[in-house]
């Protein structure tokens, strides 16, 4: 019954039903001091309780009242020691878990395919990142998480690695045999850190792959937003006590939130978390009911292809969720890309992402029969209209070796640079990043040595017309790379 208290949203409300004259930021006083035709469309009760830490509300810097119990709460139910709100987005939790663990030259092990925040975080922290390729799947264009084969050789490698961080499950749903892989590391007394970005709705249902904290994992960065039912930019950073200093945790996790933390997105972090302990389940079968009836419909569509179960069995395949549907649409002979913009402007259907195969849409509590069907009918279309399209064949994707790492992505980061054409940086370390889509995976990172080989898996990606991101010359004619230094004589 404790589940279904909500202290911080319920003190706000108590708060803003005693109305006082306000002499505090926010300036615009509850709408008052604003645009009026904002005001008149955020509505009233949302803007009373856009308040700030004053003593009434409690300071999520030092929580001692209702966001304390409010943060207790979401422990018991995430199965957590501690739980820590962050307005900050999951980017801000996965950067206090890093920083936490990580002193200036330690080393960390991570997927090569790590979310952008991570490797700002090991340039934050000045930590050395020792990487492991994850199992690609050559058909679909996707890298799958890392397998515990993976990981068993990089803690024989590196045993005196400061943390290994894991992403459970992928953005496409797909989750590796986690709960092996922590106790591999933890056989090593190594902390096991959790991207769980795309997984807060998979504590609350056994037939989804298991959560962080139920592998046992040491912290995980968990994102209530995308799938949880809270306002965007909210996360949590759920603690397990013991090989994780929890006070250092605290004081990370200070150091990275705003000190005006929003009352409203707080809020809405309390209210998800009792939805979800109380409702959690039901929520969860009735979106999996709803992505799965989607997939059989979607499956019956000449060319083209919804991924299910039959993807598992394999090391790095180990559970999936339903909740994702990852539409493969290269036998249709145009691109995810060409697809999502044809359903945004045909059906004014907008999908979470789209690559060169695939277009992935997530299925939630939030939808109905009448959105999947809107869906599929979309895609009937869409299979029908390019009937006459040749599916041509396509670039095979491939990763190529990973460079050597020549100085901390931090020292690389802040070196004095130049820029050179690409066609001559073989031998230099680089200074920016450089990443292909498909798979997403970067082939290079700040402070790792330019091979020939990684050059011409460069060129040949863009022969064939795959985006490149990261460098600040997107035709990648030229590169930035750490300055030589020269010798100065007399």
């Amino acid at each position: 019954m404790r589940q279904m208290k909500t202290p911080l949203f319920s003190g706000l409300l108590e708060h803003a039903n005693r109305n006082p004259i306000q002499f505090h930021i926010p300036g615009h006083k509850k709408g008052m001091g604003m645009n009026p035709a904002f005001r008149e469309f955020i509505g009233e009760n949302a803007l009373s309780i856009d308040l700030i830490n004053i003593a009434p509300l409690d300071d999520l810097h030092h929580p001692k009242a209702m966001i304390k119990e409010a943060q207790e709460l979401a422990a018991e139910a995430f199965g957590a020691d501690h739980t820590f709100f962050s307005v900050q987005g999951t980017s801000g939790a996965i950067m206090a878990m890093i920083m936490a663990t990580c002193r200036p030259g330690d080393k960390i092990i991570v997927p090569r395919n790590v979310h952008k925040s991570v490797m700002s975080a090991i340039i934050f922290a000045g930590a050395v990142p020792i990487f492991i390729h994850p199992a690609m799947d050559e058909r679909l264009g996707i890298s799958h998480g890392i397998t515990v084969k993976a990981v068993q050789k990089a803690l024989e490698a590196h045993p005196d690695a400061a943390a290994l961080l894991v992403i459970n499950p992928t953005y496409f749903g797909i989750a590796g045999d986690l709960r092996e892989i922590v106790r591999t590391a933890h056989n090593y007394e190594i902390p096991v850190l959790v991207d769980e970005a795309h997984g807060v709705h998979i504590h609350f249902h056994e037939d989804l792959p298991i959560s962080a904290m139920q592998a046992g994992a040491d912290m995980a960065a968990t994102s209530v937003h995308k799938l949880g039912g809270s306002l965007t930019q909210t996360s949590i950073l759920n603690v397990r006590e013991g090989l994780v200093d929890v006070d250092r945790v605290k004081t990370v996790l200070s150091m990275l939130t705003t000190t005006s933390t929003s009352y409203i997105f707080l809020a809405s972090l309390d209210m998800a978390r009792q939805h979800l302990a109380l409702n959690g389940k039901m929520l969860v079968e009735q979106a999996m009911q709803l992505a799965n009836k989607a997939r059989d419909l979607i499956n019956e569509i000449p060319r083209i292809y919804c991924v299910g179960k039959e993807i598992l069995g394999k090391p790095a395949t180990f559970a999936m969720d339903p909740t994702k549907l990852l539409i493969h649409v290269r036998d249709l002979g145009i691109t995810g890309w060409e697809v999502e913009n044809w359903l945004r402007d045909k059906y004014n259907i907008e999908v979470e992402m789209s690559d060169l195969y695939n277009i992935l849409c997530f299925v939630t509590a939030g939808d109905t029969e009448e959105s999947i069907l809107a869906l599929v009918n979309a895609l009937r279309e869409l299979s029908v209209e390019f009937a006459h399209v040749q599916a041509e064949e396509m670039p095979t994707i491939s990763l190529p070796n990973i460079p050597v790492l020549s100085t901390t992505p931090r020292d690389a980061f802040y070196a004095e640079t130049e820029t050179i054409p690409l066609t001559e940086a073989a031998g230099r370390v680089i200074a920016e990043f450089i990443m292909v889509y498909p798979p997403g995976i970067p082939i290079f990172l700040p402070g790792e040595v330019i091979t020939e080989d990684n050059i011409s898996y460069i060129q040949e990606n863009i022969r064939v017309g795959l985006p490149v991101q990261g460098p600040e010359d997107e035709s990648l004619k030229t590169i930035k790379v750490i300055k030589r230094q020269t010798a100065i004589s007399g």
